[in-house]
């Protein structure tokens, strides 16, 4: 049911991308910056999964808003600190956009 669900497909790829790139992060941030990262992304994916299954989605979609845009944020500080390259921060960048449209697109169909 949940593959029925273009933003879970999307996101669920993204997790994985978003993971495989973390590993790569330096170990001294490790329990910082990528942390932070990993736990927010688990989180969104944690979200759509929530949102499938519920009826009152506002608030979770909400949410799920919240923490794209700090997820921008984490990955900005992680370009700027030399932790992705300009190709991956290009392509996370989108991948964000593309998120934060679909979860806008479904808060307008509530």
């Amino acid at each position: 049911m949940k593959e029925d669900y273009p933003l879970y497909v999307k996101w669920f790829e993204a997790t994985d991308w978003i993971l495989t790139v973390l590993e790569k992060y330096p170990k001294s941030v490790r329990f910082t910056i990528s942390g932070r990262i990993a736990n927010l992304t688990l989180d969104v994916l944690e979200g759509i999964v929530e949102a499938i299954y519920t009826k009152e989605r506002t608030f979770i979609l909400a949410r799920m808003n919240i923490q794209i845009e700090k997820l921008r944020v984490f990955f900005r500080i992680s370009f700027r600190r030399k932790y992705l390259s300009g190709s991956q921060y290009e392509h996370v960048s989108g991948l964000l956009e593309e998120t934060g449209k679909m979860i806008g697109g479904w808060k307008k169909t509530i």
